[in-house]
């Protein structure tokens, strides 16, 4: 496939062709054990357990903040975008995942 390939080029593919690509990938660069481990305990997860842990970061942020504890407040407050590339990850598991290509 050529590097130079179009959104619409993408898009007027079929699902064989796209899925393809995505097996001759995964082939050619398979997980370690590690990480397939961590995919299957994380594809068990439902993806909005992520967003409502952000939104209550964000929450429990805005509280300490209101309270004074402006060192707490930013600690807690950090842990919203850690929540969310963790719900990226997930569902990054749950569509394209190694246990998609070995299963």
């Amino acid at each position: 496939m050529s590097a130079t390939m179009t959104r619409n080029d993408i898009r007027g593919m079929t699902r064989n062709d796209t899925s393809g690509m995505a097996e001759s990938t995964s082939q050619s660069h398979g997980e370690g054990t590690v990480a397939r481990a961590i995919e299957r305990q994380t594809a068990r997860l439902p993806s909005d357990l992520f967003l409502w842990a952000a939104l209550g970061s964000i929450g429990g942020s805005l509280l300490l903040q209101c309270t004074g504890q402006k060192q707490e407040s930013n600690f807690v407050g950090q842990w919203a975008p850690t929540f969310l590339l963790l719900g990226l990850y997930n569902k990054l598991v749950k569509v394209a995942g190694s246990d998609r290509a070995s299963g």
